[in-house]
C-alpha cells in the first residue's frame, strides 16, 4: 500500500473514532513534533488527544483537503471540525461549531507513521469556541 493511501486511512480512522487503528498505522516509537495537550507522549498522546476531541465534539472529523507525497513523507492540508458538546481544554461547551485549518507532515517507515509535524490554527479554534 502506498503512503498516501496509508495517510488517508489514518485520517479516516481519526474521523471515525477507530482508535484501535492507531496501533496498526502508527509506529510504537512514533515521535510527535507538534505540542499536544495531553499527559502522554508519542502514540499514546496522539490517541489521548483524538479520544478527547471525540468526547468533546459531536460530528468530529478530520477532512483532507489536499495531499501530496515525496519520498517517505506525506503532506496534508486538512480541516478539523465538529460541534462542541462538552468541555474541551478547560473551555465549557456553548454548542459552537469549530472549523479549524490544519497542516501536517507525516513520515513513514515500513508502512507506519513514525513522525508527525503539524500546525493547527489554535488561535482560530479558541476564537470559535470562546
Amino acid at each position: 500500500m502506498d503512503i498516501k493511501t496509508l495517510a488517508r486511512n489514518f485520517y479516516a480512522a481519526l474521523t471515525d473514532g477507530r482508535f484501535e487503528a492507531i496501533d496498526d498505522l502508527v509506529a510504537e516509537h512514533f515521535i510527535e513534533h507538534e505540542a499536544v495537550p495531553t499527559d502522554a507522549d508519542g502514540r499514546e498522546g496522539l490517541r489521548e488527544f483524538f479520544m478527547m476531541a471525540h468526547a468533546s465534539f459531536s460530528d468530529f472529523a478530520m477532512n483532507v483537503e489536499d495531499m501530496g507525497a515525496e519520498g517517505d513523507k506525506v503532506f496534508v492540508r486538512a480541516t478539523m471540525q465538529g460541534i462542541q458538546r462538552a468541555e474541551f481544554l478547560g473551555i465549557p461547551s456553548k454548542g459552537k461549531p469549530m472549523l479549524v485549518p490544519v497542516a501536517d507532515v507525516l513520515r513513514f517507515e515500513h508502512g507506519k507513521i513514525v513522525e508527525h509535524w503539524g500546525v493547527t490554527d489554535t488561535g482560530q479554534l479558541m476564537e470559535q469556541l470562546l
